[in-house]
């Protein structure tokens, strides 16, 4: 995603908009990343953040351009949370908002992203309604409140039928097996290791 806002999009947003600055924050770039810090061309990589929430709460629009993934994706949430507006793809957003507005723009083609990025950046009326949506999203999708009732509910019924659910439970039987079997091949390593000191 860094690679391809550097490569395809900032250029688009900085012929739009010369004075524009981008920092990427992330613990371990690769060195990869790294090559992409053009700070001349307002293109910064910054590493690790020592408080996340705090570069995307003085953030004026978060940029995502996911193009795989799935999920809810936890720096749109946290954007969400901060107020801070993003632009991002219909993957960045899949599973996210369900039918309220986004907290921004949703958009896979390069130019209209571009575009969507700088309006949000430059229009007041138009970045204060997608901070609101965004406050809505949280509010109606991802509220603690809404889920721990039917969280608690479940651990207890899971609780209640053990046996029956891990009768059901293929990944958990299939993740089991493999512990089990990886640890028997471990302990007769360990027995071969020993009998030849």
């Amino acid at each position: 995603a860094v690679q391809y806002l550097k490569e395809t999009i900032w250029p688009l947003i900085r012929k739009q908009f010369p004075e524009a600055v981008l920092q990427i924050s992330g613990a371990y770039p690769s060195q990869k990343v790294l090559q992409l810090h053009q700070p001349k061309e307002g293109f910064h990589i910054m590493g690790r953040a020592n408080d996340a929430q705090e570069v995307v709460k003085n953030a004026r629009v978060v940029l995502a351009p996911l193009r795989f993934g799935a999920g809810i994706k936890g720096k749109l949430v946290e954007a969400m949370q901060c107020g801070t507006p993003s632009v991002t793809t219909n993957i960045g957003a899949e599973s996210m908002h369900g039918n309220l507005p986004w907290s921004g723009f949703i958009a896979d083609d390069s130019q209209v992203f571009a575009d969507a990025a700088v309006e949000l950046y430059q229009d007041k009326t138009l970045w204060l309604k997608a901070q609101e949506n965004g406050f809505r999203i949280i509010e109606k999708r991802y509220l603690k409140a809404l889920f721990v009732d039917d969280l608690i509910q479940h651990i207890l019924k899971v609780q209640n039928h053990l046996k029956q659910h891990r009768l059901h439970n293929f990944m958990g039987a299939m993740l089991q097996h493999h512990t089990l079997t990886s640890t028997k091949y471990m302990s007769r390593w360990i027995e071969e290791k020993n009998k030849k000191i």
